[in-house]
């Protein structure tokens, strides 16, 4: 996805010189490719922000289906064609789409993971604690062994 951030931005600018295309519409390029740059690496990093991509290392279909259609838009509109004017509007919308996608499944991870400590602190605080260390004692515990270690009392 962040070698897509650079390379994607650059096609259009190759296909400008490759397809031909006017003087203005070079200016328009490179006024509008940063725009882009940042645009990708914005929803790239909203991506890899979220905690089960990182954890899995791998994006879900919802995000492959998303990134892969606004790519497309953005390689059609570098082949500056008939349809360049439809690319280019479709592409603005699939990067609209994709950032607030993007911002709606970090959240939405975010909540996920959240409830799921609750329940987990939750069933830590409910749960019976077995071998309790006895008052004036201190120990170690753990999951399977309690080592307790009792403080002498001086008795009369």
């Amino acid at each position: 996805m962040l070698i897509a951030s650079v390379a994607l931005p650059i096609w259009p600018l190759i296909g400008w010189g490759i397809f031909g295309g006017g003087g203005w519409e070079f200016v328009g390029l490179v006024i509008a490719m940063p725009i882009l740059f940042l645009a990708l690496a914005a929803v790239s990093l909203l991506i890899y922000a979220r905690p089960t991509v990182r954890r899995e290392k791998a994006v879900n279909w919802w995000d492959v289906l998303v990134l892969t259609l606004w790519h497309v838009f953005i390689i059609g509109f570098g082949l500056f064609g008939e349809n360049t004017t439809t690319f280019a509007v479709l592409g603005v919308l699939a990067g609209i789409a994709a950032f607030w996608y993007s911002v709606w499944a970090f959240f939405k991870d975010a909540a996920k993971r959240a409830r799921e400590t609750l329940a987990e602190f939750e069933q830590m605080a409910t749960a019976p604690t077995i071998g309790r260390v006895p008052p004036g004692a201190t120990g170690v515990a753990s999951e399977q062994v309690i080592i307790v270690r009792e403080n002498p009392r001086d008795e009369p």
